[in-house]
């Protein structure tokens, strides 16, 4: 099994920072793309940001310019770093992973879903 554990998300007021991380750990053999999705109430699940595992990234055009993704892959950990946000920005945010794994002595590749932390810009 793979857990994948965020941390990170808060209350903040329009313009301020956040910083949210996500680390995965249990029977991982490589992890292949990483990313975040959020969804609002009463919305859909949308991509904010993936990264490949060899660091090239893509962001919603909602978001660009304003957040960066990051990982480190020697320690199996994704972050995403939030800058000016908007109130419109508040949402559960999830981080996803894919990843190769041994099943029953099969490797296999399988994609995992975080908790999700919420995340609210409000003055």
């Amino acid at each position: 099994q793979v857990q994948l554990v965020e941390s990170g998300g808060g209350l903040v007021q329009p313009g301020g920072s956040l910083r949210l991380s996500c680390a995965a750990s249990g029977s991982i053999f490589s992890i292949d793309a990483m990313g975040w999705y959020r969804q609002a109430p009463g919305k859909e699940r949308e991509v904010v940001a993936t990264v490949t595992n060899g660091g090239r990234s893509n962001y919603a055009d909602s978001v660009k310019g304003r957040f960066t993704i990051s990982r480190d892959n020697a320690k199996n950990t994704l972050s995403l770093q939030m800058n000016s946000l908007k109130p419109e920005d508040t949402a559960v945010y999830y981080c996803n992973t894919v990843v190769w794994t041994v099943v029953a002595t099969t490797l296999i590749k399988r994609g995992y879903w975080g908790q999700g932390t919420q995340v609210t810009v409000s003055s």
